[in-house]
């Protein structure tokens, strides 16, 4: 079973988190019920966090569940997604890099991004994302 975490301010990044969770076939987590244990123990799952402030990832929860889980990310295969409303997606190339440099394997080597709220077409590859993991 794959995991899909979030957060979410708007509601973009949980549509996202919803569909990536629909396509593995799972429930998406808030991040602040998510348990850096239970990753700990999957082979792969999904993090997913739009840009704040300069480009960075959610401060008070997000990053905290990041950094405790970045010391047992090696090996593991992460999917990453994520809304933004202005920049070119800096912070998610921040952060693919950061979880690689840990170990990781990034799907597709990227994360997945949408400006503003998802459409049609970003759900559906949400779902692609979600198979993906669920198929690992």
């Amino acid at each position: 079973m794959a995991s899909v975490v979030y957060w979410s301010q708007s509601g973009n990044t949980q549509a996202m988190a919803e569909a990536v969770a629909k396509g593995a076939g799972v429930s998406a987590t808030y991040v602040g019920d998510a348990s850096v244990d239970q990753l700990k123990s999957e082979k792969a799952f999904a993090l997913g966090c739009p840009a704040m402030g300069a480009e960075v990832l959610e401060e008070g929860e997000m990053e905290p569940f990041v950094a405790d889980l970045e010391g047992s990310v090696s090996g593991k295969t992460i999917a990453l997604f994520g809304s933004y409303g202005w920049g070119d997606g800096e912070w998610m190339r921040d952060w693919v890099e950061r979880l690689q440099n840990a170990g990781a394997t990034i799907v597709n080597g990227e994360g997945l991004i949408c400006q503003d709220a998802p459409d049609d077409s970003v759900l559906e590859e949400c779902e692609a994302l979600g198979k993906a993991i669920a198929a690992i």
